[in-house]
């Protein structure tokens, strides 16, 4: 009788072992976190990740809140993230990023033609309208007074305030809102959308200015959108870099020729994309490596960002 109270004792411990071992991790329902998520999404990664990692899925600005609160050890952050929440350590190697147009985080404004909540087609527009010469991105970023603010996000908020404060003509008047880009548009004059909706965007119907772009034509630097992060706690008594491991060979797979088509033919209809459209995004337009690069714009974001207002100052950058 002794033996079995031991027994069953030794393996309602072992129970709880292996669930307080499970680290919780905090990733992003976009398109763009598919190739990173390979290996924790596929079973042929084998029954060691399930066993080690549970998953929830949200958006960008939520998997901060996640770290902050302690819901979530380990968690794709957005870049802005790291400057708010204390005790964390950065994954090397992996990340979001962009080195040219990324094409999924737009400022989107309406065209001369376009009244608030009512777009007007050429029939019902005055002559003098229909008669003036097209506007440029230059003459539209002028008259913007209002921009509508992706509450999704918060790296791409303080990169539309950096971009506005330094080089488009000084700060407007921001408002956060849902990505919903008819309300934006309805209640100010431009909106920044990022993810799955900016991809969604039809372009022949707004002015549009892609962030990331902009960024690099202005700075000459590589722009980070996100990366994994883990709070400090979380790895007590753990391999760090074991750990880091895992997320860099999981990104690693989901890069594969192979791989990045199977995530394009399973993006393209949920999206409303084609596939060609999915495959150029991921294999062009998004950066997944935390290298030098990087980081130099990395730390150059943080550092106007503080230097106009929009972030604190940065901590040091700190990594597993």
């Amino acid at each position: 009788m002794e033996k079995a109270v031991k027994d069953g004792a030794h393996i309602t411990f072992g129970r709880i072992r292996k669930v307080m071992s499970r680290l919780k991790i905090s990733a992003i329902s976009y398109l763009n976190t598919a190739p990173l998520m390979w290996d924790f999404e596929h079973a042929e990664a084998g029954a060691e990740l399930v066993a080690n990692y549970d998953i929830s899925y949200t958006i960008p600005s939520a998997c901060a809140e996640a770290l902050r609160a302690g819901t979530a050890d380990i968690g794709i952050i957005p870049a802005a993230a790291y400057t708010t929440v204390p005790d964390l350590v950065i994954i090397p190697d992996v990340a979001i990023a962009a080195r040219r147009a990324v094409r999924s985080i737009l400022l989107v404004g309406k065209t001369p033609g376009e009244r608030r909540g009512d777009p007007l087609s050429k029939q019902t527009l005055s002559k003098e309208v229909v008669s003036k010469e097209p506007l440029s991105t230059e003459q539209w970023l002028t008259q913007l007074r209002t921009v509508a603010l992706d509450t999704s996000s918060l790296t791409s908020v303080a990169l539309a305030k950096i971009l506005f404060a330094k080089w488009l003509g000084g700060a407007r008047a921001y408002t956060a809102m849902a990505p919903d880009l008819d309300a934006m548009l309805g209640a100010c004059d431009a909106a920044l959308l990022i993810g799955d909706p900016a991809l969604q965007v039809d372009r022949t119907r707004y002015f549009t200015l892609d962030l990331a772009e902009e960024w690099v034509a202005r700075t000459g630097k590589s722009f980070v959108f996100a990366f994994w992060a883990i709070r400090k706690q979380a790895l007590a008594g753990r391999n760090g870099r074991a750990i880091a491991e895992v997320f860099k060979k999981s990104r690693d797979h989901g890069l594969s020729p192979k791989r990045l088509e199977a995530i394009a033919q399973e993006w393209a209809p949920r999206l409303g994309l084609t596939v060609e459209v999915i495959r150029v995004y991921l294999t062009h337009n998004i950066h997944y490596y935390l290298d030098p690069p990087c980081l130099e714009g990395l730390g150059l974001y943080y550092r106007l960002g503080a230097e106009v207002g929009a972030l604190p100052e940065a901590p040091e950058l700190r990594f597993v």
